[in-house]
């Protein structure tokens, strides 16, 4: 929660108790002000079709988009970004100007502004229009791509009305929302609906977390407030779904608990520090659950430890399942990268695992993730590899040395150690876990194999403990890991 910015308004409740409201008059008066609507202008050199802000790529709900935006593109209809009122149609090769509007809202006083980083991302000029008609000129003072954030500064010669962001966490499906924004380039435009479902994923983001919404939201009111009783900024309007690109009561808020600490970074430093831990994870499945002895499904499997992370240095292994982090229960894999992030850099925290049945629980000193991010760009190497000769057959696969031809046919990395697949048999149990010939089996059973001769030595040890399945870690040829359980015939 952001608190102590100057000029926040203090709004009576609207909201009876118990009921929704028999009017939201006042809280929109009290609030109206406060709500901008973002004008930006890019100059281009080639023909540009009408993009899709609100649902970024590769959302599951993009294809509700496509017949829409593909008869605007094609008809030169209403072409800005997020409602706005740029070129349409066959603009020719000629550099030209494509304006863009979007909505925002004033959180600080002195001229902090928050919206959403598709609606300026590009832009030469962003201008910032407020209710009373006055326009001001904004700089970027920073963006976050992962959560969709943007803060912008003006410089405005009397203080501003600002509003604060209010609890997002105790939101409750069912609570009463307003949203204000500019919807279609209108201007403030003010709807009401309640809180329809909480924690949405939309794959949008590594930290989807979403509030979905009844209140209409349209294009152009991406970036605008998602208010609650008291007028406190509960969310940000970022997404919906459309088959017609106007409002059908499904869109998408980012929640306060996420933007609030997104928009202090980002005012404080004008990028983001979050929390790293320097892992790769996946899911726990029911069958991995029983792989690993865990019981039920629940938390994180580390699938690779970053080498000099923060998870390395406290001897965290691949093949350990996260299940609780500085306290915090993690019920599903989803939610350990959001934690973290969430988590102040260089914070000792306790983190708990289950390895081989057993747990266990390490203290880690957690880093700053963007400069990991940069670590492992840089560290990238990735020689190349082939086929090799089949020298073992097990659980549906055909197993060979990984030798230098392996590497060469299948460009697998140098880093990469253990048993190449050669082949995998249609139909077998490896086939529907969507194993493929090239990935090399780096441990078996949390053993690690060298050879053909040892992941099947490995597998048969595993039928004569009554395994249903035997556990695999696997790299691909990039080397990136995973853990597969396939069941043994």
């Amino acid at each position: 929660m952001v608190a102590g910015f100057a000029g926040p308004l203090s709004v009576p409740s609207a909201f009876a108790a118990g009921q929704g409201p028999d009017s939201v008059a006042d809280l929109a008066e009290q609030v109206m002000d406060a709500v901008v609507n973002i004008s930006t202008s890019q100059t281009i050199a080639e023909q540009r079709q009408v993009p899709l802000p609100q649902v970024p790529d590769g959302s599951p709900f993009q294809n509700f988009f496509d017949d829409f935006f593909n008869k605007q593109n094609q008809g030169g209809g209403d072409g800005g970004s997020d409602g706005g009122s740029g070129d349409g149609g066959d603009t020719g090769g000629e550099p030209h100007k494509v304006q863009s509007l979007g909505s925002g809202f004033v959180l600080d006083a002195s001229g902090i502004i928050v919206t959403n980083n598709h609606v300026i991302e590009d832009a030469d000029e962003i201008t910032v229009n407020f209710t009373d008609g006055s326009k001001l000129k904004a700089e970027l003072v920073g963006k976050d791509e992962k959560t969709d954030l943007a803060v912008l500064r003006v410089k405005p010669d009397k203080p501003l009305k600002a509003v604060k962001f209010g609890d997002s966490v105790h939101l409750r499906v069912g609570d009463w929302v307003m949203a204000i924004g500019n919807p279609f380039g209108l201007g403030g435009t003010v709807t009401t609906g309640i809180v329809s479902a909480r924690n949405r994923d939309i794959n949008s983001g590594p930290y989807d977390n979403f509030l979905q919404t009844d209140a209409a939201i349209n294009r152009g009111n991406s970036g605008g407030p998602l208010f609650n009783e008291k007028g406190e900024v509960v969310g940000i309007n970022t997404a919906i779904i459309s088959p017609s690109g106007g409002s059908i009561g499904i869109g998408f808020s980012i929640p306060s608990e996420i933007a609030s600490g997104v928009v202090q970074q980002l005012r404080d430093f004008g990028v983001t520090h979050r929390g790293w831990l320097g892992v790769n994870i996946q899911e726990v499945t029911d069958d991995l659950a029983e792989s690993l002895g865990l019981g039920k499904a629940r938390g994180a499997l580390v699938a690779n430890v970053t080498a000099g992370g923060p998870a390395a240095d406290a001897k965290i292994e691949a093949g350990d399942v996260i299940v609780e982090f500085d306290g915090q229960p993690i019920k599903e894999m989803r939610e350990l990268p959001r934690i973290v992030a969430n988590t102040p850099v260089d914070k000792e925290v306790s983190v708990k695992v289950v390895r081989k049945g057993k747990e266990m629980e390490f203290k880690v000193k957690l880093g700053r993730l963007e400069e990991g991010e940069k670590a492992a760009a840089n560290d990238k190497s990735k020689p190349e590899a082939d086929k090799p000769k089949p020298a073992e057959k097990v659980l549906g696969l055909t197993l060979g040395e990984l030798n230098d031809d392996a590497r060469t046919k299948f460009k697998i990395g140098a880093d990469v150690k253990g048993v190449v697949i050669a082949e995998v048999a249609a139909g077998s149990a490896a086939a529907d876990k969507n194993i493929q010939p090239g990935d090399t089996i780096v441990e078996v059973a949390q053993e690690s194999v060298a050879k053909p001769e040892d992941v099947t030595a490995i597998v048969a040890k595993q039928k004569d403990q009554g395994r249903k399945s035997a556990l695999l870690l696997l790299a691909n040829p990039a080397g990136e890991l995973r853990f597969v359980a396939v069941k043994i015939d």
